[in-house]
């Protein structure tokens, strides 16, 4: 039995998941967990030995739970955190840590990038992007100034999914999608920005990969690999693509009019458009798709992180936090969580600091400071959701993923304050069933009855998942709600800049 596989590294774990796309059954799934180095200068790293030991040990599980089912993997399509810089020397071999996207120490490399560049509006024009402690180009810099000596044997930069890809097939390669997250590449020609390489050293523009074309391969599985991990040698690996670009494959967001809202560590809100989204104000990346159009984002730091912070602090368990949550009225008795525990992406506050605002004697109350911090997370995401509507973006509906979205009453927040129709695909592995599909377009490639569009048709499942709608009432409160959350964030954002 041929199967495919899906391999989603994220920031908190390693998903891999095995499926039968006949049957359209996940056959098994793995997961384990990865650490993380923070600091409180806004340091966010982690090894690329780990990402390596996390899959093996991923493939180990499925081998030990489901004996020989790996032989049967033809193809595999990898996902992976977006922005984070994997720096290799010659010999492939990691020369530092991985600076992740929710890294914020790197705000002075992109101020002097952006005045390199003539200003934020040169940068958007030039590459579609401002420049953003998130994306990567800033951390390369950070690189050459704070390690030089690293720097200089510096010969491959990687994101983590080209890294997974490596190490499966020794070549180093990236597409479209998530190279368009890293702020070295024109989204609008598809190419890297010699422009903003050489802004940093002309050693960039050489180390960085070759680009794949949608539904090209980026290789097959090396003999080394095949030890390593336990599968088949030879089986395709497809070009993969960054955790929201899978995401967005895995939930069907391949053709216009469907926005993906995904509720994790970070929260991203994002569609799909055949022709380039550029903002000018920069809240909305204008990030090309890994399925050949492009996919305009919004991206926050600190979604779940109020919630998890302050589940922590009252001792209760998912359940119970939102029981409470699920107590206070819409708006919180107008108690407002600014949620930049992280620092923040959009707004750009990479030195946020988390608040609680508006208390009173009568509403600083459990119910309220919780039902407070799942609201701040989409009161974030709706100030995408206004950069859709400004830039023509017709919306019909919401895909929501992520560890949030199993909330019912996170996906009642998210259906009022963004007046959408919210819909919860079958099943919570987005990301690795992107990858798995992707893997699938790319082994069928050439075959009409496996176009990507069908593929997304045929094997991402709605029904048995959740769908709310929108009511006027709590339409109209959470308006009230929003309004009061943006004028706490206009008054203290000066505080951050």
């Amino acid at each position: 039995m041929k199967t495919v596989c899906g391999i989603d590294l994220g920031t908190q774990s390693c998903k891999v998941l095995i499926y039968d796309y006949e049957k359209k059954t996940i056959l098994a799934r793995a997961q384990v967990p990865v650490d993380m180095i923070a600091e409180n200068d806004g340091t966010r790293e982690q090894e690329a030995s780990w990402y390596e030991g996390a899959l093996k040990q991923c493939f180990a599980d499925i081998e030990k739970t489901n004996p020989g089912l790996k032989a049967g993997i033809a193809a595999i399509g990898v996902s992976g955190h977006q922005h984070s810089f994997v720096p290799l020397d010659e010999a492939g071999k990691p020369l530092y840590r991985v600076k992740l996207w929710c890294d914020t120490s790197t705000s002075a490399e992109c101020a002097e990038l952006t005045a390199q560049a003539g200003g934020e509006a040169a940068l958007i024009a030039e590459t579609g992007l401002p420049m953003r402690p998130g994306y990567t180009a800033p951390k390369v810099l950070w690189l050459k100034k704070h390690r030089p000596e690293l720097f200089a044997r510096l010969r491959h930069i990687l994101l983590p999914h080209d890294y997974i890809n490596f190490l499966l097939t020794g070549a180093y390669t990236a597409e479209y999608g998530d190279a368009s997250g890293t702020a070295l590449f024109n989204v609008r020609t598809r190419k890297w920005s010699s422009r903003v390489c050489d802004s940093i050293d002309p050693v960039v523009k050489d180390s960085l990969p070759r680009l794949l074309e949608p539904g090209e391969a980026a290789g097959t599985v090396s003999a080394a690999a095949a030890k390593t991990f336990g599968i088949p040698e030879g089986a395709i690996v497809a070009a993969g693509g960054g955790d929201n670009m899978m995401g967005a494959i895995g939930t069907g967001a391949v053709k216009d009019g469907f926005l993906t809202m995904s509720l994790g560590t970070s929260g991203t809100l994002f569609g799909f458009s055949r022709v380039p989204v550029i903002d000018p104000s920069g809240n909305l990346a204008a990030f090309c798709s890994s399925s050949g159009g492009w996919l305009p984002l919004l991206c926050t730091m600190n979604c779940t992180v109020a919630s998890e912070e302050l589940r922590a602090l009252f001792g209760l368990d998912v359940k119970s936090f939102d029981a409470e949550a699920a107590k206070a009225p819409i708006g919180a008795g107008g108690l407002v969580v600014l949620p930049f525990f992280n620092g923040e992406r959009t707004p750009n506050l990479p030195n946020g600091r988390a608040s609680l605002n508006g208390i009173t004697a009568a509403n600083f109350n459990r119910e309220n400071i919780a039902r407070a911090s799942l609201e701040s997370a989409i009161f974030g995401m709706r100030i995408g959701m206004e950069g859709f509507v400004n830039l023509g973006f017709k919306a019909k509906e919401i895909r929501l993923i992520g560890g949030g979205a199993k909330s019912p009453l996170w996906q009642h927040i998210a259906a009022q304050v963004m007046n959408l129709p919210v819909r919860v695909p079958s099943g919570n592995e987005a990301a690795a069933l992107g990858g798995a599909i992707q893997a699938l377009w790319t082994w069928k490639k050439g075959d009409e009855a496996y176009s990507l569009e069908s593929l997304v048709e045929e094997h991402v499942i709605l029904e048995g998942g959740a769908r709310v709608d929108p009511d006027p009432a709590s339409v109209g409160a959470y308006n009230q709600a929003y309004t009061t959350y943006s004028r706490y964030l206009r008054a203290l954002s000066p505080l951050y800049t």
